[in-house]
């Protein structure tokens, strides 16, 4: 299906996002009784040049993670300090003190160091759906919030225990206090939730922010990986090397909060019909429920009115995508009312199980 090129990896792609800043990760020392998986992933930030910030409760805990290099939390000009510590390596420990709350500290060290992102270890993980409603306890992953949506889970939330509403409240506190990103996750999941595209714990962010723009030449790669993601579950075409060259210079991605793609899509022109295909939509489950899908198909109807197209199709073989497509204005027609050219050298076993989408696109009216 795919050209020849270096291996590159969901890891590769948040690594080289996270180059050059600083992350912070918080973690009370009972929960790093094991600290190896912590360890592993800190020494992968920091090879990769990214500066990482532990904090936690006792300095045998931090050491296990980052060697002597320890900072009490107390320190003077504690900036200045952390600011010189970073300039001979890029992994240090915070050490918190005293009877204030954990989450009370973490949150002042956060917003006072300017983290471009912080992780919060915490046993069980992300929120969750519970019964049908967003709250914290069991049930679906909820893996991306905005803080509106925080804000309701905080007064929904009286199953959730005090000491996870008082880690929900720092992080509502993080945002307004001018904090990017906050995730929260298990110490077993910390890999999965840096470096993949589905993550495994919540993502918190100030708000629903998700741009749809074209791909670049930067975002070809993670762009790619979503083609073969979906090539690898069932619910895209696997295409030959030309056609995955033709989708990605057409392509176009929705951007969350200006880094994470959430999904893909690309708008194939067919001039001797004048329609256009709608191919290769794919949105990452992580951000299903955030409308990434709709916004994807209305960047498309766009550019396809801007080009003066007559009408829009779609194929699947999946009848919820078909729903999805329906949603959107589309109508199933027969394979036949499609451009004939869409269908030479396209797999013949696949075929009979696929449902097509057509959407007409009314005439612009000239002006005056």
């Amino acid at each position: 299906m795919a050209p020849a090129r270096e291996a590159y990896s969901e890891r590769d792609f948040y690594l080289q996002e996270f180059r050059g800043r600083t992350l912070g990760i918080a973690c009370p020392a009972g929960w790093l009784r094991d600290p190896s998986p912590l360890a592993s992933v800190v020494q992968t930030l920091a090879r990769n040049d990214i500066r990482v910030i532990v904090i936690s409760t006792r300095r045998a805990a931090l050491a296990g993670v980052v060697g002597d290099r320890i900072l009490a939390a107390a320190t003077p000009r504690l900036e200045t300090a952390v600011w010189r510590a970073q300039r001979q390596a890029s992994r240090l420990g915070l050490l918190l003190g005293g009877r204030r709350p954990f989450a009370a500290q973490v949150r002042e060290l956060a917003l006072r160091l300017g983290f471009f992102k912080l992780v919060w270890i915490h046993p069980q993980g992300g929120l969750r759906r519970q019964g049908g409603r967003r709250a914290p306890g069991g049930g679906e992953r909820l893996s991306f919030v905005h803080q509106d949506e925080l804000r309701q889970l905080l007064a929904q939330g009286r199953r959730a225990g005090r000491e996870r509403l008082a880690l929900l409240r720092e992080v509502d506190r993080l945002l307004t206090g001018g904090l990017a990103a906050v995730n929260v996750c298990t110490l077993e999941g910390l890999a999965e939730e840096l470096f993949t595209y589905s993550g495994s714990g919540t993502l918190f962010t100030r708000k629903r922010y998700i741009a749809v723009r074209d791909l670049g030449l930067d975002d070809f790669d993670a762009a790619y990986d979503l083609i073969d993601r979906g090539v690898e579950d069932g619910t895209l075409a696997a295409r030959p090397p030309a056609e995955i060259d033709r989708v990605l210079a057409s392509g176009f991605g929705a951007f969350v909060e200006g880094s994470h793609l959430a999904g893909i899509g690309a708008l194939l022109a067919y001039p001797e019909a004048r329609a256009g295909e709608i191919a290769s939509l794919y949105t990452l489950v992580r951000f299903l429920g955030e409308g990434v899908g709709q916004q994807l198909v209305r960047y498309a109807l766009r550019q396809a009115r801007a080009a003066r197209l007559r009408w829009v199709f779609a194929c699947t073989t999946q009848e919820s995508v078909g729903a999805f497509f329906e949603r959107q204005g589309f109508e199933r027609v027969p394979q036949d009312d499609l451009p004939a050219r869409k269908w030479r050298r396209y797999d013949r076993r696949r075929k009979p199980r696929v449902l097509c989408f057509k959407r007409e696109l009314p005439a612009r009216r000239r002006s005056g």
